[in-house]
């Protein structure tokens, strides 16, 4: 009896395992994959099935994933910051962490094969990324550079890319991938606000996040700059190209963004997290407006 109740309790109960899947985190990616299906112009009637699996894929599966092989890689982190996540709580015993992470990245590939080949190439480069990003020894996230850098690429741009080339069954047109790059650009300041709630525990494990490096108060200047800046030129972009009525509405998206960011900079510490459930709505609100502006010029 005793030896089975100990079996039992060696394996992660399936809430647990939910959790270090973290799915709060999965809508990000999953809206940028549709972005990229409503700017492709194809309409999602014509290939419902890629669509619904591109969705899982992007969110449970591959960005699941991510959070699961971050968790593994952050636990001594996490130890500090957040005690009591799954791993570092004990909750999800032994490695069983780093296996799911492994068992999933081998998942997102084989679920990716029906996506053709730019939505499985697009897989491989996510599930590769989200190893460099958490793993030593390149561990990129120990750059406050290179690490929200590689974040928001893998959030914003990559999934918009992969929505609309699975849509398209080729490679999407000149105008989506600048708009996906910019937004993917803008994502890098989302990422270092991010890091806010990481900060201590990041100072102690050498982790030097731009909030770590720069301050709270600068790296909150330079994470409203590198979201709004992006953003300025996607207006100009869609104005230039005719769209002008789309144009306007992100505008106006921007400038309510430009009141939350004065209110982050009152406390950025404090404020950090309002603004990512605020300002961040926002933010993609403005991304699927120009995913239907290049929708129609399709």
């Amino acid at each position: 009896m005793a030896v089975t109740e100990n079996i039992r309790l060696a394996r992660p109960h399936p809430a647990v395992v939910l959790e270090l899947l973290k799915p709060v985190t999965w809508f990000p990616p999953m809206w940028a994959y549709m972005c990229g299906v409503v700017s492709s112009g194809v309409p999602i009637s014509e290939r419902w099935g890629l669509f619904a699996l591109g969705v899982v894929l992007a969110g449970p599966i591959v960005c699941g994933m991510s959070q699961a092989a971050n968790d593994w890689c952050d636990r001594h982190v996490d130890a500090i910051n957040e005690p009591d996540r799954p791993i570092p709580s004990g909750r999800m015993p032994g490695r069983w962490g780093l296996w799911i992470a492994l068992a999933m990245s081998g998942l997102a590939v084989l679920l990716a094969i029906p996506l053709g080949v730019w939505g499985l190439g697009a897989t491989i480069l996510a599930v590769t990324a989200a190893w460099a990003y958490s793993a030593e020894p390149v561990r990129l996230k120990r750059s406050g550079w290179w690490g929200p850098g590689l974040v928001g690429l893998c959030y914003e741009g990559l999934p918009w890319f992969t929505g609309a080339a699975v849509m398209s069954v080729g490679a999407p047109r000149w105008e989506v991938v600048l708009i996906a790059l910019l937004y993917a650009l803008g994502a890098h300041g989302i990422m270092t606000l991010n890091d806010f709630k990481a900060l201590e525990g990041d100072r102690e494990t050498g982790v030097n996040s731009l909030p770590v490096t720069l301050g709270p108060e600068r790296a909150a200047k330079l994470a409203c700059w590198v979201m709004a800046i992006p953003q300025f030129v996607v207006i100009a972009a869609l104005a230039f190209w005719g769209q002008h009525w789309h144009a306007l509405i992100i505008f106006a998206l921007l400038l309510a963004q430009g009141f939350a960011m004065l209110q982050l900079m009152k406390d950025p510490k404090a404020f950090a997290p309002w603004y990512n459930a605020t300002g961040v709505m926002l933010y993609v609100l403005g991304m699927l407006t120009a995913a239907f502006a290049l929708g129609g010029m399709a």
